[in-house]
């Protein structure tokens, strides 16, 4: 990031130029993050709902998401109360046009009691994502079912590929970054031992990230265990799907990268004709663009772009974003490295690089509004949903960043031209070094032992003129504090940019919480329905009870009572009368009369319910002077 704009002719243009850019970079870092974060599918309703208590049990389970999602015949879970598995495995895709809904059937002739919905998918970014949820049938009861104590993702392995996906991202910017830094701002650097070691340090990082990603994508969808990252059948499941494949095209585009990297330090480097050199560039820079083009690909195909809103678009804006990243961050690594350990560098360079940050900024402000559009969606996410507050502290960071470039700025403006010996000599330093003079070893021992201490100094001594070279400018070393200062902010930027790739969008969280409310308020509204058998023991005294309660919440409901005979037939009573207790709050019984309106059918209005819980209805039914039954249930309202 260092002198992010080109250089200013008047004076009185700076602190114009410095407010545009700052206004530029924050809203880059507001609406962007330098991998735009990942949309994670999530789950939106099930049916039953989570709470719920339903008469009798349903055919099947089914869940709502918000995008996306792969799924096999275990993700969908249903245990009984005694924690064994109630469902018949068979995965029903109950998808119809924009909304993703899967389910599983049921098995006859379960029991009532408690029952514990466990789900695992993957989203269509690659992310894992698992949750679970009760319902009963009949009434609430006890369960043992047991679940994973550690969320998908989690644990060691999800801290492995976590750091895995930080390398990967690393390596890219360095690779990217130093390569448009030689091409673009420094073409003598291509002979630099330093930068050599930047631009193949960041392949290195890469192709092993990507190698780490690939294994270890087994047991961070699936069961955590760190031994599964050898298992054959699952490395084979992995290469069939999205990111799998994802994987295996970047570290083919690594294999050319590799090609493109060993030209530019090898035949580029010591080409010394300016006209072949330039021809050389040009094929170079052509063919490193379509490289690292397909690298940022594949991230946009198979994660965050290729999902949501109009992914056609976000797919390109989204390489174009991670380009911009690498040539502004690389970048940046590269000319640090270049100003403490290869002090040749001229000021038309850091010039050059000036501009290309410059640019570099204003891309990724252009894509970074669009993305933020698709992934914060409202400003209330920016202080209600952790991924809003991550963005926030990367506001901050950039803010931070973008000042200490100021500084840095300033220290370039200042440079001035090195006299030609002096850059000669500069330019020749590092062979020095790395070259001792030759030193005659003679067949005493101790003549042997001298010239090796001779040769020792001699190392020294070029150490110290090297050294003496780079802190000869003060400008020099001014800019190398203030481009130091960067390169550790922008550390922790590409970090937290990192943690967002992982947490749920603004937009998406949003989405659910709203739809979970809207659940919440369906259950607690919901109107309660029971139907029980009652036998009074006397003549004509079966028949069956039935029950509702409506809204079937807290506060004043509408209760009706029917009796049918076993043909179904209303039933007339002399009596009936209904009780409602909550034991775990020592609340009730509450009675309540209801008033009969005609054959079979009694009414009460206005009955309160003073607090949610699990209630148990006790309704008596009196046939005769002598002959009564008391029958009940438990349900849960509010």
């Amino acid at each position: 990031m260092t002198a992010i704009a080109p250089p200013l002719r008047t004076t009185a243009s700076r602190p114009l130029t410095r407010l545009a850019l700052i206004t530029v970079a924050l809203l880059g870092a507001l609406f962007a993050g330098a991998a735009p974060a990942s949309a994670h599918a999530a789950l939106t309703s099930s049916d039953p709902k989570d709470g719920a208590v339903v008469a009798t049990a349903p055919a099947q389970v089914a869940l709502t998401f918000s995008e996306g999602v792969a799924l096999d015949a275990n993700s969908i879970r249903v245990l009984d109360p005694t924690g064994k598995r109630s469902d018949t495995a068979e995965l029903v895709n109950l998808c119809s046009g924009d909304v993703v809904k899967y389910g599983v059937r049921l098995r006859t002739g379960i029991p009532n009691g408690t029952y514990t919905v466990a789900w695992q998918a993957i989203s269509a970014d690659s992310h894992p994502v698992s949750g679970a949820f009760t319902f009963s049938i009949g009434a609430p009861s006890a369960t043992t079912a047991v679940l994973p104590t550690q969320e998908v993702g989690g644990g060691l392995v999800g801290a492995l590929y976590g750091i895995a996906r930080y390398a990967a991202y690393g390596g890219f910017v360095l690779l990217v970054g130093g390569a448009a830094f030689v091409l673009v701002c420094w073409r003598r650097g291509a002979g630099v031992g330093p930068v050599q070691r930047v631009v193949v340090g960041g392949w290195l990082t890469m192709t092993a990230a990507t190698l780490a990603m690939l294994l270890l994508r087994t047991p961070y969808t699936g069961s955590g265990n760190l031994s599964d990252a050898f298992d054959l059948n699952g490395l084979r499941a992995v290469l069939e799907t999205k990111p799998g494949a994802a994987l295996i095209s970047r570290l083919l585009l690594l294999g050319a990268a590799a090609l493109f990297v060993s030209v530019l330090f090898g035949a580029y480097a010591k080409r010394e004709d300016e006209a072949e050199k330039q021809d050389l560039t040009f094929g170079l820079a052509i063919g490193g663009t379509v490289v690292a083009a397909g690298l940022a690909a594949t991230w946009a195909l198979a994660e965050h772009a290729s999902t949501g809103l109009q992914p056609g678009v976000a797919m390109p804006v989204d390489v174009l974003h991670l380009l911009a990243v690498a040539a502004w961050l690389g970048g940046l690594v590269t000319l640090l490295v270049v100003l403490y350990r290869a002090p040749g560098i001229e000021r038309a360079a850091v010039l050059r690089f000036s501009r290309v940050a410059f640019w570099s900024v204003a891309v990724l402000a252009a894509t970074g509004v669009y993305q933020s559009w698709r992934q914060v969606g409202a400003w209330s996410a920016l202080i209600d949903t952790t991924y809003g507050q991550l963005l926030l502290v990367k506001v901050a960071l950039v803010a931070v960043l973008v000042a200490t470039a100021s500084f840095s700025r300033r220290w370039t403006a200042r440079l001035s031209e090195r006299a030609a010996p002096e850059t000669e000599a500069a330019a020749t330093v590092e062979q020095r070094a790395s070259e001792p003079e030759p030193v005659t070893v003679p067949d005493d021992g101790k003549d042997a032992q001298r010239a090796a201490q001779l040769a020792r100094q001699r190392a020294a001594m070029s150490t110290a003129r090297e050294k003496r070279i780079r802190d000869a400018d003060p400008e020099r070393s001014g800019l190398r504090r203030t481009v130091l200062a960067e390169a550790g902010i922008a550390v922790v930027l590409l970090a937290v940019t990192t943690v967002l790739t992982q947490t749920e969008p603004g937009r998406t969280q949003q989405a659910v919480d709203r739809a979970r409310a809207g659940s919440q308020v369906a259950v607690a509204d919901r109107p309660v329905d029971i139907r029980l058998p009652f036998d009074t023991g006397g003549q004509n005294g079966k028949g069956t009870v039935k029950v509702t309660l409506d809204p079937g919440g807290t506060g004043s409901n509408d209760l009706h009572v029917y009796l049918e005979d076993p043909a179904g037939a209303p039933k007339d009573a002399p009596e009936v009368k209904v009780a409602f207790t909550l034991a775990a709050k020592s609340v009730g019984p509450l009675p309540v009369a209801p008033d009969r309106i005609t054959a079979g059918h009694w009414s009460a209005s206005g009955v309160q319910i003073p607090m949610a819980g699990d209630w148990q209805i006790a309704v008596t039914v009196r046939t005769s002077e002598i002959d009564e039954t008391t029958v009940d249930k438990n349900v849960k309202i509010g």
